[in-house]
This record gives structure tokens, C-alpha cells and sequence, in this order.
């Protein structure tokens, strides 16, 4: 028995000697490789990428609520925080994001050689309906929004709280405290095994129906997609975290890129990744403060890949149906996408349901709109993982950018 132990114990030790990093390329490499040998598993390592999903999916809302009501709680009236220029670089990435969208498919137009027929999901018909939506789901019975995982709603009643619990007595703000590091704490515990989950979703990629040769009929889309999200992830963002830090952005992204970026490509859930950003900005020491309430509000507001994927699929729809849009209508559209694709889920998926919204802009019938949210899913095995991986990686990086800045800001004043 004490040799089952030790045995237990040196293999952990082991373990834990191996970057975090080589241990999920190594399930990858696994998940590849069992998907070759042997494809026609339909339970056991499915349901270990499933698991890990589910696991993630379940401490996320509590999770959020207990650190951003513990955040605003504890927050002292004067107390600095990033927030502002957190939103702005939100918003600014997201901008330039969307338009970059625009100009790659100006400049390399996709055609649709053949619609989806039978794409049956529902969507938004114009502006109003998102905003009501919103509304709607900020003010949901709490008990349901976290049965539902509606984030919105977490949010709203969340800060809500928190304002409430700031007047309250020390000692609850204390085991509020003591809370969210308890559930941060099972959150460490879920992401340790993200090597066996990466492991199972990558095998349950490579084997479902089709698996990546549903891709080759829209090459040419999903290239112009997966170019323009490169592009941010390496240009765009970078440049922006120097302007904002004025030193060098790319291990700050790179680092991002790579634990967040990776885990978030493989669960296409903003949602499901919330718990791998939090763990990263503490791992990256980052304000508490800051980063326990800029992730939740990136999972849900902060959307570049969402705003490129409406963008491009928009233009591409309008191409293939010989629409000629001038550049002003075109930016409207790419503007819209962009503020709109705020609101989108943070689920796998949730951007193309704001699709025939765009497409209402440039006059594109909502029946040949929802045909193109039905290719949309058909590429989403790239096109979603790619989005998602971008969405959240970006929220760690605006959030180091800008609470690096806030601590130049204060080094220079204390000097």
C-alpha cells in the first residue's frame, strides 16, 4: 500500500516537471494518433474530451459570480483599477478587427459553389431584437442563469450583489473571499486534466462524420477566415499592446496564444475557457481587482473573431449572389457585425446566429442567410475553433496590456 503511494506521488512529481504547455500538445499528438489506430471509439476517450467540457462548463458560472461580487465587494471608493482602457482596447480590437474582415474579402472574394439546405436555427432580425434580447437576459432569475449558463445575467446580478456587499460587514466580505479562492481552487483542479481532455476532443474531431474533408468544398472562405484571425492574433493585437505598454508584446502574446489560445481552440467555448484565463492572469500576477472582472466582461463583450467570421461570411454571401456593395455600405455592415457580435454566445458557434442580421444590411434575403449559417457550421470543425481561440486569448492579452500599464503609471509617480 505505502508503495502504491509513493509510486502515485513520484509520478505526479514527474508530472509536474513537464511544462503545462508540452503536456496538452502531447494529448493532441495522442488524440491524432489514437483517431488513425483506432476510429471507431464512440465512448470512452469521446467522453473524457466531453467530461472536460462539461467540468469547465460547470465551476464557470459560479466562478464568475463569486469573483467579480468578491471584486467589487473588497473594491476601497479610490481605489485604482484598468477597466476604461480595458473596454476601449475591447472595443478599438474588435473596430479594426471587423474592417480588416472587410478589406480581406474585398481583396480575395469568396463564392459559395453550393448552400446548406437545411440550416434550421433562429436568429436575430435586426438591431432592436439584440438589444431586447439583452435586456431580457440581463434580468433573468439568477437560479435559471446559472442553470443555462447565460452570462449575461451572471454578470448583471453579480456587480449587483457585489455593489450591495461593499457596505456589508467585514467579516462576510472576508467569506466571500474565502469562497472565490475555494472555487478557484477546484478550477486548478479541472484544468490539470486538460491534457486527457484535448486528448479525447482532438479524437473526437478527427472521427465524427466527414471530419475535416466537410472543409474542401469552402477552402478558399475558411483560408480567408483563418488569414484574417492570424493576422489579428499576430499583428493587430501585438501592435496594439505596444502602443499601449510600449514595450515588446509578442512573449505577452505569444505566452496568451499558447496556454489560452490552445485549450480555448480545442473547447470552442469562451465560457468553457474562463476558468484557463483566470488561472493564466494569476499566473501572469495581474491585479485581482482587474482581471477577475475584465475576463467575465471579454467572454461576453470582447468578440474580434465572432466580428470577422459575420464580416467574411457576409461578403462572401453577397459575392456569390453578385450583390455590388459600395465600401460606406460595407463598413456599416462590418460596424453592426462588430457591435453586434458583443452580444453573441459564448458557446461554440454563437457568432454565426447573428449572420442573416448582417445580411439584412446588404439586402440579403433571411432564407439564403440561414443557408449560409448552415456552411457556417459546416466549416465551424476551423472556423469556431479558430474564432474562439482568438476571442479569449485576446482578453488575457487587453488585460495584461493594460495592467502593465497602470504599474509604468505608478512606478513613474512613486519615482
Amino acid at each position: 500500500m505505502l508503495k502504491t503511494q509513493n509510486d502515485r506521488a513520484s509520478l505526479a512529481h514527474t508530472l509536474s516537471k513537464i511544462p503545462f504547455i508540452l503536456q496538452i500538445v502531447a494529448g493532441l499528438i495522442l488524440g491524432i494518433i489514437a483517431a488513425y489506430v483506432y476510429p471507431d471509439d464512440k465512448t470512452v476517450i469521446p467522453t473524457l474530451g466531453n467530461l472536460f467540457v462539461k467540468a469547465l462548463k460547470a465551476v464557470a458560472p459560479i466562478l464568475v459570480f463569486v469573483l467579480v461580487s468578491s471584486a467589487i465587494a473588497k473594491h476601497q471608493a479610490g481605489q485604482q483599477t484598468s477597466m476604461k482602457p480595458i473596454i476601449a482596447l475591447y472595443f478599438v480590437g474588435m473596430v479594426l478587427s471587423g474592417t480588416l474582415a472587410l478589406i480581406m474579402s474585398i481583396l480575395f472574394p469568396s463564392n459559395f459553389s453550393e448552400l446548406a439546405a437545411n440550416a434550421n436555427v433562429s436568429a436575430p432580425e435586426g438591431i432592436q431584437e439584440v438589444l431586447v434580447n439583452f435586456v431580457n437576459q440581463a434580468v433573468e432569475n439568477p437560479v435559471s442563469a446559472f442553470i443555462n449558463g447565460n452570462y449575461v445575467a451572471i454578470l448583471f446580478w453579480s456587480i449587483a450583489l457585489g455593489l450591495m456587499f461593499r457596505v456589508a460587514h467585514e467579516n462576510t466580505k472576508r467569506v466571500l473571499n474565502d469562497l472565490a479562492e475555494s472555487v478557484s481552487g477546484v478550477i486548478r483542479m479541472v484544468i490539470r486534466c486538460a491534457p486527457i481532455g484535448v486528448f479525447g476532443l482532438v479524437y473526437s474531431s478527427c472521427t465524427q462524420e466527414g471530419g475535416f474533408t466537410n472543409l474542401l468544398n469552402y477552402v478558399h472562405v475558411v483560408a480567408v477566415l483563418v488569414a484574417t484571425m492570424l493576422i489579428i492574433a499576430f499583428i493587430v493585437n501585438p501592435l496594439l499592446v505596444f502602443i499601449t505598454t510600449g514595450s515588446n508584446p509578442f512573449p505577452l502574446v505569444l505566452k496568451s496564444l499558447a496556454k489560452s489560445g490552445t485549450t480555448a481552440f480545442f473547447t470552442r467555448s469562451s465560457a468553457a475557457n474562463l476558468p484557463v484565463n483566470l488561472a493564466l492572469c494569476e499566473e501572469l500576477k495581474l491585479d485581482k481587482q482587474t482581471y477577475s472582472i475584465s475576463i467575465p466582461l471579454g467572454c461576453t463583450i470582447n468578440m474580434s473573431g465572432a466580428g470577422v467570421t459575420i464580416v467574411v461570411m457576409t461578403m462572401a454571401a453577397a459575392n456569390t449572389l453578385g450583390i455590388q456593395v459600395d465600401f460606406a455600405s460595407a463598413f456599416l455592415m462590418c460596424i453592426v457585425s462588430v457591435l453586434c457580435a458583443c452580444g453573441s454566445s459564448g458557446v461554440a458557434g454563437g457568432s454565426l446566429m447573428l449572420i442573416p442580421l448582417a445580411c439584412s444590411i446588404l439586402g440579403i434575403s433571411n432564407d439564403v442567410a440561414m443557408q449560409v449559417v448552415g456552411i457556417g457550421f459546416i466549416i465551424g470543425v476551423i472556423q469556431d475553433s479558430f474564432e474562439t481561440a482568438l476571442n479569449s486569448s485576446t482578453d488575457v492579452i487587453f488585460t495584461a496590456a493594460a495592467c502593465k500599464r497602470a504599474e509604468k503609471k505608478a512606478q513613474k509617480k512613486a519615482a
